[in-house]
């Protein structure tokens, strides 16, 4: 049975450990990342906002009470599939589904709010790429940040029992940030061996430049930014 390594943070990893063991593999969850609310003040939200684009799930369930009374009647432009769930269940009323990739998102939302202002509800940490593309299409963006994600760390005596001291045969990244710390783990003196022959499954080239070729390992790179694809690269690895 394939072993492979959840990497995301809490509450994603544990929904992607039962996709994995319904596919026949053996998950083994070590978050690498952690994510924290953080301060929002909602009445800086300025009144001529026309709607409110999210690119992470992250971003609504760490939206305080009194933001989403402010914005949830907005309405809601979501990256994909998940963060429109989320988007929902948090409160908004009106939410589009969009195509499951930022820039392609930033590329529609230019066209529709051009000469408008929009609230972005985000992390600390992100793609400068979907601001970018929106300011130049003359879309007054107003970010607002709800969450930071951290780094977790663990020392190699928590990670030997977790992983039963036995090879690790695929990882999955999810972002930049988890990618640095599994590179560092993998060169562990300790680690080395448990992910010699590891093959490392990242979302995008981003992801996978963070990770960068020094450990040696080939990485693949999903077609389109998000699990299903992720997944499906793995399902179908030689």
């Amino acid at each position: 049975m394939l072993r492979v390594l959840v990497t995301r943070p809490e509450p994603g990893a544990s929904r992607t450990a039962r996709k994995l063991e319904e596919m026949g593999f053996e998950p083994i969850l070590l978050p690498l990342t952690e994510t924290m609310a953080l301060p929002v003040d909602a009445k800086a939200v300025s009144d001529d906002v026309a709607a409110v684009a999210i690119t992470s799930a992250n971003a609504v369930r760490h939206a305080p009470g009194d933001l989403m009374a402010v914005l949830s009647n907005l309405p809601c432009h979501a990256v994909g599939k998940r963060t429109a769930e989320a988007a929902r269940k948090a409160g908004f009323l009106s939410v589009s589904e969009g195509p499951g990739d930022a820039e392609a998102l930033a590329d529609g939302l230019g066209i529709a709010f051009s000469g408008k202002a929009i609230v972005y509800l985000c992390g600390r940490v992100r793609f400068a790429a979907f601001e970018q593309k929106l300011e130049a299409a003359h879309v007054q963006v107003h970010a607002v940040e709800t969450y930071d994600t951290i780094a977790v760390s663990y020392s190699d005596e928590a990670i030997l029992p977790l992983i039963s001291g036995q090879s690790v045969d695929a990882v999955l990244l999810y972002s930049a940030k988890a990618a640095v710390a599994m590179q560092v783990l993998a060169s562990r003196p300790a680690l080395q061996k448990v992910f010699e022959k590891t093959r490392v499954f990242v979302l995008s080239a981003r992801i996978a430049a963070a990770f960068g070729d020094s450990a040696g390992k080939a990485i693949r790179v999903a077609a389109r930014s998000d699990e299903e694809a992720l997944l499906a690269l793995l399902r179908a690895r030689p």
